[in-house]
Order: structure tokens, then C-alpha cells, then sequence
């Protein structure tokens, strides 16, 4: 038997949360998707003016974190650099944006978050911000 933990509803929404508070103290429109240690959606966000585009590439970014146990730019970057396209993974859903990052407890993933809608920096720097938040919680 496999013993996994994954992120459940109440963190997500906790974690949602905080990245809402800061985002609105600076009036800043993103979205923020937080996925279970499989990729699946658990949590989502869309702030006052949030780009539409950004829904699903927030969704794709912490997709792709937490399917291949890294941040989503280290992803990008690696294609960029060995000069392949990330269809190789057979994952149509993947993007190399900076933004998406792992969630881990214990030294396990139990899932990511992606940010999208502000600069890529922004979006990574935030995304990093709530996942060091979450180390402290427990997983379900």
C-alpha cells in the first residue's frame, strides 16, 4: 500500500487566501490555482482584473510543478536550453512560464500552486512566497 499526502480543500483555500490578501493590498488582478500532488485543481482564484488568459496558465503552472516535482520555469528553462519542445513529456497541459511551484511537507510534494497575471518575476516570486507558507501546515 502507497501512503501519499496530498493538500486537501481547507489548505488550499487558507493558502488562496493569502496570496488574495496580498495580492489586493496592492490592487493587483492574477489568478492563483492550487492542485493536489497529481496536478488535479483543488482551489482557485481570480482577483479584479485578472487577465482571462492567466485562469488557465495559473492551472497549467502548478499542473506542471507538481506533476514533475519542480517549478515550472526550471522546466522551461531546461527546454530552452537542451533545445526541446515540452510536448516531449507528453503532457499537452505543461508550460515553462515561471509561476508554478511545488508544495512540500516532509520532504513530499502533496501538491503545487501557479500564479499568473503579473510580471513572470511577480508571479514566481509570490508563488514561492505561498509555498514556504505551507511547510509549516500539516497535509492531509
Amino acid at each position: 500500500m502507497i501512503d501519499r499526502r496530498e493538500i486537501g480543500y481547507a489548505q488550499a483555500r487558507e493558502l488562496v487566501g493569502a496570496v488574495a490578501d496580498r495580492l489586493e493590498a496592492d490592487d493587483l488582478g492574477a489568478a492563483v490555482a492550487v492542485v493536489d500532488a497529481h496536478g488535479e485543481l483543488v482551489a482557485l482564484l481570480r482577483t479584479d482584473g485578472c487577465p482571462l488568459p492567466s485562469i488557465k496558465i495559473a492551472i497549467a503552472k502548478a499542473f506542471t510543478a507538481a506533476r514533475e516535482r519542480k517549478e515550472s520555469r526550471a522546466l522551461g528553462d531546461a527546454a530552452r536550453e537542451q533545445d526541446f519542445p515540452l510536448t516531449n513529456f507528453g503532457e499537452i497541459g505543461y508550460v515553462g512560464w515561471g509561476g508554478g511551484v511545488p508544495l512540500v511537507v516532509n520532504d513530499e510534494v502533496i501538491g503545487a500552486i501557479g500564479i499568473s497575471g503579473l510580471p513572470e518575476e511577480e508571479d514566481m516570486k509570490l508563488a514561492r512566497w505561498a509555498a514556504g507558507t505551507i511547510g509549516q501546515a500539516r497535509a492531509n
